[in-house]
């Protein structure tokens, strides 16, 4: 592990760098070195398409999906005759007065 101690200067350029960037001045100063010193070339990105890095990959833990089936006998058919689903709900809203 490197540590590195900044100057007055540099620590008030970095801080305030990071705030712009609603960052903290570590993630700031990494994410700095990394594009200095680890450039992506087109290689590199091929190698890290097949390695499966995905925003789902990158989501993975945070956001995901479910499958109604586990819920709903059958599956709960969202995405089938919305267009009917909606009229039917304004009708009812509308004849409940809430239109």
């Amino acid at each position: 592990m490197l540590t590195v101690t900044l100057t007055p200067d540099l620590e008030k350029v970095i801080s305030e760098c990071a705030e712009q960037q609603g960052t903290t001045p570590e993630l700031y100063v990494l994410d700095e070195l990394r594009t200095r010193y680890l450039p992506v070339t087109p290689a590199s990105k091929d190698a890290d398409a097949s390695q499966g890095e995905t925003m789902a990959d990158f989501f993975d833990g945070y956001a995901g999906t479910i499958d109604s089936r586990e819920f709903v006998p059958g599956g709960a058919q969202l995405s089938q005759d919305t267009g009917r689903k909606f009229k039917e709900l304004m009708i009812q809203k509308h004849r409940a007065g809430k239109l």
